[in-house]
């Protein structure tokens, strides 16, 4: 199957998601080794808005962007350190769960919120089992303490984060026209 091409809007759009989640990015405190940002925020709505080829292309140069050198991850980070390191996992599961999330939704003709929150609450999954995996590997703490730290400090602000990315999809589609992807 041919890959179809992108045109200027799609290419637009894929640009402002991935400036979107660096911004997110900047937006963060930091509280021990993972630190809380707006990254999740952004990275759901992508997949919610985008869909999967375009959310994920979003996802992909803004992680090129950070492996590149641009200070782009939480912190001002850079460098494929920094996707290699013990956090790199989260920005990984970025790129599977804005393609998950995009997926599910593209496969529900008549999305409603519960449909956005849904496939959100996957996409953190995706997101916290894919930072975990490398948290314990780099780190080689135990699960437990792998949890307490890469997962339980962000619960209650991943929640918000994914009423809001549901209910800005909602919105961003009924007044945006976006171009099929």
């Amino acid at each position: 199957m041919p890959m179809k091409k992108i045109n200027i809007h799609q290419m637009i759009l894929v640009s402002l998601f991935a400036a979107l989640t660096a911004v997110g990015a900047f937006i963060s405190i930091p509280i021990g080794l993972v630190p809380i940002s707006l990254q999740n925020l952004f990275t759901l709505l992508s997949g919610m808005v985008l869909g999967s080829r375009m959310g994920t292309f979003s996802q992909l140069i803004y992680i090129l962007l950070g492996v590149a050198g641009l200070p782009v991850f939480s912190g001002f980070r850079a460098g494929l350190g920094v996707i290699l390191g013990p956090t790199g996992g989260f920005l990984t599961g970025f790129v599977i769960s804005t393609y998950i999330v995009g997926k599910i939704l593209e496969k529900i003709a008549d999305a409603r919120v519960w449909s956005y929150f849904v496939a959100g609450i996957v996409g953190i999954i995706i997101i916290y089992t894919c930072g975990i995996m490398q948290l314990l590997i780099v780190t080689q703490i135990g699960l437990k303490e792998a949890v307490l730290i890469g997962i339980v400090p962000f619960l209650p602000g991943d929640f918000i984060k994914l009423i809001t990315a549901s209910f800005l999809a909602i919105r961003i589609k009924s007044v945006v026209s976006l171009p099929q992807v």
